[in-house]
């Protein structure tokens, strides 16, 4: 496309996007290649040697996931981005060039529980640490960095409680300390929320979520910003210092704005293998074609359910951030002009084994451990997704036992509201 600035329904059907050059199709192919023909020995070697963009592998670089990965960037207003196999490989994918054992990531308590979990557990094994502090509290973010910190993550939209974080307030957190803010964007996708405006360095999807929004494919993304200086000091020596599987090159100087991105592909994928098939790309750029489109439909959806469920006296709170009630509502205007996505919980009256109940007499809402599809999804978070978490940490993350997280679909609301009412019946009797 050209330098002419289009409009965001424009660039989600459009944005890295050209007909076929070999048969003229419009539609992006599936290029299902291992490997690509090289032109000559020369091209091979500069292809290798970074010094010439291309195709060598799709382990690395695939041209169907190029375009996906084009539109994302585009999308979200970065310079460039990385697609993977799911949103759990984006996060290591993002934290992988800048962390290093004996560092530190400073994260926030609302998050969902996998990710939890990912972050207090797993990251150990690469001798990473991570610090759970509640965003609410930029200064309590600010206290929890430490020399050893290098990087800031939170979600724009938390999972499960909809919660929105104030990214302006944490982002300035972060750029006082000098280190990167990772911001994952699933639950709001670019529609919503622009964390890259707000200050953010990176921005992670699971593409599984809204940006694919059929419950097809599994997949992850992180875009980077291109605005962060990976020079500005010496935390970051796999950006700003000689990199010896390149024969010395510094990412940095030779990339610029992109340095992250060409990092995330020339050595993550690489050596962490954490690929995008095709055939999910391909799934994927179809959902995000209609991505306006189902974002509108699905917040107008989750303001009237919600609503409604506030109103039952069969429920104890609400928490989704649309309500005039949410203590998160004033930040709507600024982080999520366009809606507060459509992911929050409610707390049924009668504790665990009532959300159990009602979960068990839905009819139209699918208990499946998703979101972001075109059906409406329900789960009971304690038992399932935070299962993992110790009760403390399920509170943190606004998954206690009393409380189940709704995915708020495509359908009809009033039969979504029926579906409800039907199920807290019985849930309540």
């Amino acid at each position: 496309m050209t330098d002419t600035t289009y409009g965001f329904d424009t660039l989600q059907i459009h944005a890295g996007a050209r007909p076929d050059p070999a048969t003229g199709a419009r539609n992006t192919p599936i290029y299902q290649s291992t490997a690509y023909v090289f032109r000559d020995a020369d091209h091979a070697a500069k292809l290798f040697n970074l010094e010439e963009v291309g195709y060598i592998y799709s382990r690395l670089t695939n041209p169907t996931v190029a375009v996906l990965q084009e539109r994302i960037a585009t999308l979200e207003g970065g310079v460039g981005a990385v697609c993977c196999s799911s949103g759990h490989a984006a996060q290591i994918m993002a934290l992988f060039p800048i962390m290093q054992p004996g560092r530190n990531v400073v994260v926030s308590t609302r998050l969902y529980g996998g990710t939890v979990t990912q972050f207090s557990q797993t990251i150990k094994r690469f001798g990473w640490s991570a610090k759970f502090v509640d965003f609410d509290d930029p200064k309590a973010v600010a206290a929890a960095i430490d020399d050893d910190t290098r990087a800031v993550f939170c979600e724009a939209v938390a999972n499960p409680g909809g919660h929105i974080t104030d990214l302006d307030a944490i982002s300035a957190v972060s750029d006082a300390a000098g280190i990167p803010l990772i911001v994952d964007n699933t639950t709001a996708t670019p529609y919503l929320c622009r964390p890259i405006e707000h200050g953010a360095t990176l921005v992670v999807h699971s593409t599984t979520k809204y940006l694919t929004g059929n419950g097809s494919v599994t997949g992850g993304c992180v875009v980077d910003s291109g605005k962060f200086d990976w020079k500005a000091n010496d935390k970051f020596p796999s950006l700003s210092q000689p990199e010896p599987a390149y024969h010395g090159t510094v990412f940095a100087d030779t990339f610029g704005p992109m340095a992250f991105t060409f990092h995330g592909i020339a050595i993550g994928l690489r050596d962490l293998g954490m690929t995008m098939n095709p055939q999910a790309a391909h799934y994927t750029l179809m959902g995000t074609e209609t991505l306006s489109l189902r974002m509108d439909r699905h917040v107008a959806n989750a303001e009237k359910i919600a609503q409604w469920l506030e109103a039952d006296d069969r429920v104890d709170y609400v928490t989704y951030a649309g309500l005039k009630s949410s203590p998160y509502n004033h930040l709507v205007a600024k982080i999520c002009p366009k809606g507060a996505s459509a992911l929050f919980t409610f707390a049924v009256k009668g504790g665990y084994e009532a959300c159990v109940k009602l979960v068990d007499s839905l009819e139209i809402f699918s208990h499946v451990a998703n979101l972001g599809d075109t059906r409406s999804l329900i789960i009971h978070s304690a038992s399932t997704t935070h299962r993992q978490l110790t009760a403390e940490q399920q509170e943190a993350a606004g998954a206690g036992p009393n409380v189940v997280r709704v995915s708020i679909g495509l359908e009809d609301v009033n039969d979504l509201i029926a579906d409800l009412d039907q199920a807290l019946s019985k849930a309540s009797a």
